[in-house]
């Protein structure tokens, strides 16, 4: 696909690109930002989730990096929730690639705004809690089934993923706040990386404007994963709540209207 963005497009992306790698690194959910804004400046369903699995990597690796580097995450104790998320990817892309277009189209905006309403009105959907309980390992059937089912769900769609990686962490696993968050952006890399790869043999990542666009969220991840410790983030969660609806809301009525 050639791409024929105004020089507005392209700042505009590049804008949203920075604040969603800031949001990803600290809470997850970056991906309800980027996804719609790919879809509003007129990028295909498809290419729209392709190109922004290439986006994601940047951010998702670069936050990986510094929550591993301040010992917030520690690969022994997760094999069995990173075979079951490679796995759930696969199976996600395989699923997303069976529905047509023009329903993928229509879909995408009700499950951003969905998701959105629940971060606004759960508590703990962004990070609102904390936990204070020493870091072990958790059983291989709630890693499986977690890695399985949010792996899956990545790999089909992914708006909001970080978020409930990090909430569903806390829950099952009883993790401290900042040890889900680092769980939360390993498990997005593997499966970002995973549905990259099948995107791309597939043709559907614009690789010129996901490159820019995971450069921006790069640098936005870079601020966020130091942020995160440093800063609450109560004052995050009504704009980022006002700028997914706006930009859902926009794109439904594009869609359904």
């Amino acid at each position: 696909m050639d791409l024929l963005l105004d020089p507005s497009h392209w700042a505009i992306l590049a804008v949203i690109g920075i604040i969603a790698g800031f949001i990803d690194a600290i809470v997850g959910g970056g991906g309800l930002l980027s996804i719609p804004a790919l879809l509003t400046v007129g990028i295909p369903p498809h290419l729209a989730l392709g190109t922004n699995k290439l986006a994601a990597c940047f951010g998702s690796v670069t936050s990986s990096f510094t929550f591993y580097k301040q010992q917030l995450f520690t690969p022994k104790l997760w094999k069995a929730c990173f075979v079951a998320t490679f796995i759930g990817s696969i199976t996600g892309c395989i699923l997303v690639f069976m529905v047509d277009p023009k329903w993928l189209d229509k879909i995408l905006p009700l499950l951003i705004i969905g998701i959105a309403i629940y971060t606004l009105l759960s508590p703990k959907a962004m990070g609102d809690g904390n936990i204070n309980l020493p870091v072990e390992r958790s059983p291989k059937h709630k890693q499986i089934g977690q890695g399985f089912i949010l792996g899956s769900y990545d790999g089909f769609a992914g708006p909001g993923i970080g978020a409930f990686w990090t909430v569903t962490s806390v829950s099952l696993h009883k993790l401290p706040l900042l040890y889900s968050c680092g769980l939360a952006r390993v498990m997005t890399s593997v499966s970002n990386i995973t549905a990259l790869i099948i995107f791309a043999s597939m043709g559907q990542v614009q690789w010129v404007l996901g490159l820019w666009m995971g450069f921006c969220m790069m640098a936005g991840s870079y601020i966020g994963a130091r942020s995160a410790i440093r800063f609450g983030i109560p004052f995050i969660k009504p704009i980022f709540i006002i700028m997914v609806l706006s930009i859902a809301v926009h794109l439904t009525w594009s869609a359904w209207g």
